[in-house]
């Protein structure tokens, strides 16, 4: 079970994920996140985690030149687009990337899988009108595909009191958590995190 702590937003935080065993951190570049981060802020945490580590930069309907530019400043492995992205636009960075579905009731998951065949792994997330993500809410896990060739990962109000029940009802590749880890928005908590990365990955 692999494990991405998102919303990172300093050095310390970073390394405190990796020291419990995250496997990928998440940086957020959505300006109306509290969990937004600069460029600046971005490259020493990308260059803090080292070269075994998971970078991964969140973007929400980005403009394709704000994108490029941070690609350009900022050691970045995997991109995650969590806006309303065509494929197109997520193919034209050459670099890796997740799409995320947000689980609105009436979204054909596979059909919207389908549509990204070229992702690396789709996350999907909680379904809340008018935000992005980062709600804190989780949806019916039982409409997780399990018959998936793709990458599947989990996100959407995890915490390290659900996490078990959420590995346990679903096939999935990893888990992706941000507010459940925190004590602030933003600001995580080394012993949530640790126990949430205990958890999920007793199931490996």
């Amino acid at each position: 079970m692999r494990v991405k702590v998102c919303g990172i937003t300093s050095v310390d935080d970073a390394i405190m994920a990796v020291k419990a065993g995250a496997d990928a951190i998440g940086l957020v570049f959505y300006e109306p996140s509290p969990r937004c981060v600069s460029v600046e802020q971005a490259e020493a945490i990308a260059r803090a985690v080292g070269p075994f580590v998971t970078v991964v930069a969140l973007f929400v309907n980005a403009p394709s030149d704000v994108i490029a530019d941070i690609l350009k400043r900022v050691p970045i492995h995997v991109i995650q687009f969590h806006g309303d992205e065509p494929a197109e636009f997520c193919e034209q960075f050459s670099r890796p990337y997740m799409k995320a579905l947000r689980m609105r009731e009436d979204l054909d998951v596979h059909a919207a899988i389908a549509h990204f065949d070229s992702a690396l792994g789709i996350l999907l997330d909680a379904y809340t009108p008018g935000v992005p993500g980062g709600t804190g809410e989780t949806f019916d896990w039982q409409r997780v595909p399990k018959d998936s060739s793709r990458a599947i990962i989990l996100a959407g109000g995890l915490t390290p009191e659900n996490i078990r029940r959420a590995v346990a009802e679903t096939s999935i590749y990893g888990v992706d958590v941000s507010g459940g880890v925190e004590r602030a928005p933003g600001i995580k908590e080394a012993q949530k995190i640790e126990s949430f990365v205990r958890a999920a990955k007793s199931f490996s």
